[in-house]
């Protein structure tokens, strides 16, 4: 068998395989989170958000609502190095962002049910 029809077959098959996973994945949640920040925010966003009593969130003397504060957290990288991943039961990750050309820096204690923003700071 040549060359040319083997690189068809195999082709051929590559697309008959994309078109049968479009097929069955078109429409659900399906989602490639490998990374360990893409693993962590989708784990924290995946949970109930609560506040910290401490905690205030303001930006300007305009309070930030849980939807800013949700894409924050999901579009936000995680900094590993500053973040306690060892914390038992509960993990505490730091959330860096920016927001209207802010740097915003959440620490977030990540437990089984419930997530908690413990901190929120705005850096100039």
């Amino acid at each position: 068998m040549k060359f040319i029809q083997r690189l068809s077959y195999y082709l051929g098959g590559f697309a008959l395989g994309l078109i049968i996973l479009m097929f069955f994945l078109n429409g659900k949640d399906a989602s490639c989170d490998y990374g360990p920040n893409a693993r962590t925010v989708k784990n924290i966003s995946s949970k109930k958000l609560s506040y910290s009593d401490n905690v205030s969130i303001e930006i300007n003397r305009q309070t930030l609502d849980s939807t800013v504060i949700k894409q924050l957290i999901q579009y936000g990288d995680v900094n590993f190095s500053e973040s306690d991943t060892k914390a038992e039961p509960c993990k505490v990750y730091q959330i860096e962002n920016t927001y209207k050309k802010r740097e915003v820096v959440l620490r977030i204690k990540n437990c089984s049910l419930v997530a908690t923003i413990l901190d929120f700071k705005i850096e100039n």
